[in-house]
């Protein structure tokens, strides 16, 4: 049960590890993009490529949809970026339903755990499988595996690198559940207090020039490549996908912008500068700062 990229990897890793897969759920196709095609999910590209069983369902309480996925009498269910489940579904599999989760948990329960982890300057974070129960994200943990986050990665970077140690971790599991060589653990209660990882809304994107370099820096890598944190720049909206930081004292007003015109553009925070490294500004492509600033012209 998946709908990203980030399922995808997961699904062929079970595909390649030789297990049957009796049914791929998966969101509904749907219109999309400025032409508004209808657009298939990329775990149902894959599962139509490899012949695999799609069920799409609208509503997960459907009594067809139940009917259907019980027909196929699957021993486990997986679940790698999909929608929440009724109990009727999760507890239906003989050997559960078990969810991949980008973080380690407890920490960093909900929609957007990699995005925050980077936004909160984590050195490390992870990933968890878990069996699901009535609380999101609170089921007894399987497996999980520590991962590095580098000082200048983004959320895009360790997504894709997450993906692949997720799917690696998701087959260990499902391995371990069939041979009964995993015991499942309650989530323990930390003396640490608990971070979360809400969905990310617009207020959250937005550049706040008064806040610490290091703060920023964290919130534009943990925002790109997407929804990306963006300023404005002569009353235009301008996203900022890749940046560097300059830790210095100064007396520039924060927000306040300096360039050369021809290599950098920067911004003035608390203590320092982000110098902008790649941007989009409104109704134009993303590009590097240097072909920005070949082609913008400020207004005097």
């Amino acid at each position: 049960m998946g709908t990203p990229e980030f399922g995808v990897a997961s699904l062929d890793a079970m595909v390649k590890a030789g297990f049957k897969i009796v049914g791929v759920i998966t969101a509904p196709d749907k219109p999309a993009g400025r032409g508004m095609q209808i657009q298939q999910s990329a775990v149902k590209k894959y599962s139509t490529e490899n012949k695999l069983t799609v069920l799409q369902p609208e509503k997960l309480k459907d009594p067809l949809f139940i009917d259907q996925l019980r027909s196929l009498k699957a021993d486990v269910q997986v679940v790698v970026a999909f929608r929440m489940l009724p109990e009727v579904i999760w507890n239906m599999p003989p050997l559960g339903t078990i969810n991949l989760h980008g973080s380690l948990l407890p920490q960093y329960r909900g929609a957007a755990p990699i995005n925050w982890a980077i936004i909160n300057g984590e050195k490390f974070t992870g990933v968890t499988t878990f069996k699901l129960q009535h609380e999101i994200d609170t089921g007894n943990i399987l497996l999980a595996e520590k991962i590095e986050i580098k000082d200048n990665e983004t959320a895009g970077e360790l997504h894709d690198k997450m993906k692949e140690i997720g799917a690696t971790l998701i087959v260990k599991t499902i391995k371990g559940l069939a041979d009964e060589t995993i015991i499942d653990k309650p989530q323990g209660i930390q003396n640490s207090a608990l971070q979360h990882a809400p969905k990310i809304f617009t207020e959250t994107c937005e550049i706040n020039w008064t806040k610490h370099v290091d703060d920023l820096y964290n919130l534009i890598r943990g925002l790109s490549p997407y929804p990306a944190a963006f300023t404005t720049l002569e009353e235009k909206k301008l996203k900022i996908y890749k940046a560097s930081k300059e830790n210095i004292f100064h007396d520039f007003e924060p927000g306040s912008m300096e360039t050369d015109g021809k290599h950098f553009l920067k911004f003035a925070c608390t203590d320092g500068f982000i110098h902008v490294l790649e941007l989009q500004l409104e109704g134009k492509k993303r590009i590097d700062v240097e072909a920005f600033l070949r082609g913008y012209r400020f207004a005097s």
